[in-house]
């Protein structure tokens, strides 16, 4: 190890040799990440043991509407050996869990809403992961289920591995008009849509419905002599209930009201169109005072209305979300095709800004129409916000990590070129990281076509390593600084303190590898455990041939002038005899 290291540092071109070879492998590493060859993503998919799905009909769907959705969702699944039991909630959410905190179970109470709890058995006793047969059945519940009424949602919803958002996709539209909104909403549907790797797209907001209000005439109401009040109380009786008596109690203070109305068939219209409501309205007949029967048809009028959809709101500004989940991939790829896609499609009839910076909204858009100078604000949100905002914080404590590690080895050298040295070995390691997600990758890919993610977990680990990786550059360089004031030239002390500190360095990494192995194999520390394993490779290897080619390039590494440090190379820059170098000093007992 000694002389290997000594030929190495004695000798300009092999000094080349080892600068090529390194930057070589670290250009190689970075490329990995914008080439998607190692993908990035906040954290991998999570098996579980259960999971749910959404189910919206249109806005003015009934009960039965929306129930036969569910059956058909109920149907379609109940063959699937690794689910235990299914369990439906029709106008209403199911009871609250992880996911349903933040997306709003707890607020459902439509006829057009409902929700199916999926029980699968023990992740342990089944192959396949719950993100892999949510992966599988969603393309077949959907064509089987969703056109069964227009305008159905179906959504699978997961439990989440990391912080609950509201979807892994969310696209917020600011503006004043909410008609416009509206509009920039399907074109913004529309590009997720089309987008690969995106499912479940939808858009909070209510569905545009042709309603009728059955409105009593007065005039015809006393022309044929009967009461505003009978005509009333029949339009009740007819569509809703009326209470046409009180009970007395013994037991309780209030009076009972007693309710009477028709059944549901006979209450509720075969098709949702005037028509039938008119034909209704016929065969309901009101006795006036010369005992005659009156079509209720007959002195009411009907106008058709468009139902009010409901107006969100958020930091007191009208806002409509377009949602989209991710269908095994990550969040930030589709991002950038879906809104390269979004600006082509809105170019026409929008002035596009884009919105940059290092700042949290950096991929929002400004869109200002060109006819009338409306603005709307397209803001994202979700997930993605949340990968973002991690990969940013955790992007900051790296470099004031790097600074503050810096100005610590200035202190402590006095030396700007010795610190940079410390920095240059600690940050290498990232060579490690990538490669050993890309490898990992593969495998992955290779056992259980599921891909292994660069996620927030490895940046930890890529953190934590700069300080084992500082560690060896430090034994090293003090190692090498007290040989040469004893009295050994620079190349041949610096190969020394190598061999030496070889050892102790291998172990340091070996310890690091082994107790990380069962971290690798969690879905979730996956990543920290694979980049503190490879990590620890790349920075043995760096610390033991590249950090001794930088200490040979400086003379900082000398700590006094005194010290032999010139002997190592003639003036002609030809290699040492290697016989005129002092003999290996004994290594002490620290």
């Amino acid at each position: 190890m000694e002389e290997t290291v000594y030929n190495i540092v004695s000798s300009k071109k092999n000094h080349r040799k080892v600068g090529l070879i390194v930057l070589f492998f670290l250009l190689f590493a970075v490329m990995m990440i914008p080439t998607k060859i190692v993908l990035a993503k906040m954290l991998p998919g999570k098996s579980a043991n259960t999971f749910s799905i959404y189910v919206d009909t249109a806005t003015n769907s009934t009960v039965k509407q929306t129930k036969e959705v569910v059956e058909c969702v109920l149907h379609t699944m109940r063959d699937e050996e690794n689910i235990k039991n299914m369990e439906m909630f029709i106008g209403q959410g199911a009871p609250l869990d992880y996911a349903g905190l933040v997306k709003g179970s707890a607020f459902k109470a439509l006829k057009n809403q409902a929700e199916i709890v999926v029980n699968l058995t023990d992740k342990h006793e089944r192959e396949d992961p719950s993100y892999m047969m949510v992966h599988r059945l969603r393309p077949v519940v959907k064509k089987r289920c969703e056109n069964i009424y227009k305008y159905t949602r179906i959504k699978f919803v997961e439990m989440p591995s990391g912080p609950p958002t509201y979807a892994t996709i969310v696209v917020n539209l600011f503006g004043k008009d909410t008609f416009l909104l509206r509009e920039v909403s399907k074109t913004v549907k529309e590009a997720l849509k089309e987008t690969e790797g995106l499912v479940d797209v939808d858009v909070l907001q209510d569905n545009i419905f042709t309603k009728y209000e059955i409105l009593p005439n007065v005039e015809k109401i006393l022309n044929s002599n009967l009461s505003i009040e009978q005509v009333s109380n029949i339009l009740y009786l007819a569509f809703k209930g009326n209470v046409v008596a009180t009970k007395n109690s013994t037991i309780q203070q209030d009076q009972i009201p007693i309710y009477v109305a028709l059944d549901g068939k006979t209450r509720l219209l075969a098709h949702s169109s005037k028509e039938d409501l008119e034909l209704k309205l016929s065969r309901l007949k009101l006795l006036n005072r010369q005992g005659m029967m009156v079509p209720v048809r007959e002195v009411v009028t009907i106008v058709p209305t468009v139902g009010d959809p409901t107006i969100y709101k958020k930091n007191m500004h009208y806002r409509v979300a377009v949602t989209a989940e991710c269908d095994m991939v990550s969040q930030v790829y589709p991002l950038m095709d879906a809104r390269e896609l979004m600006i082509k499609k809105l170019s026409k009839r929008f002035d596009i800004e884009r919105l940059t910076g290092m700042s949290t909204y950096m991929f929002d858009l400004m869109l200002t129409e060109k006819k009338t100078g409306e603005k709307i604000l397209v803001r994202w949100d979700g997930e993605m916000k949340v990968s973002l905002d991690t990969f940013r914080d955790l992007g900051g404590a790296f470099i004031a990590a790097l600074i503050l590690m810096f100005l610590l080895m200035v202190v402590y050298y006095k030396s700007f070129a010795l610190s940079g040295i410390v920095l240059v070995g600690s940050f290498l390691s990232i060579i490690g990281v990538i490669i050993g997600h890309f490898l990992t990758d593969q495998i992955s890919l290779l056992l259980s076509d599921v891909h292994f993610y660069l996620t927030a977990t490895s940046l930890i680990g890529f953190i934590s390593l700069m300080g084992i990786s500082a560690r060896s550059s430090l034994l090293l360089i003090d190692f090498t600084r007290s040989l040469i004031v004893s009295g050994v030239e620079k190349h041949r002390a610096i190969a020394i303190a190598t061999a030496t500190r070889s050892k102790p360095i291998m172990l340091t990494a070996i310890a690091i590898i082994l107790g990380s192995l069962l971290l690798a194999t969690d879905p979730i520390f996956g990543g920290l455990g694979i980049a503190l394993i490879f990590g620890s490779v790349a920075a043995t290897l760096v610390s033991l041939f590249y950090i001794p080619v930088l200490m040979a390039k400086t003379d900082a590494v000398c700590p006094s002038k005194d010290a032999p440090c010139e002997i190592g190379e003639g003036s002609d820059g030809s290699d040492v005899d290697l016989e005129e170098v002092p003999p290996m000093v004994p290594q002490s007992e620290d």
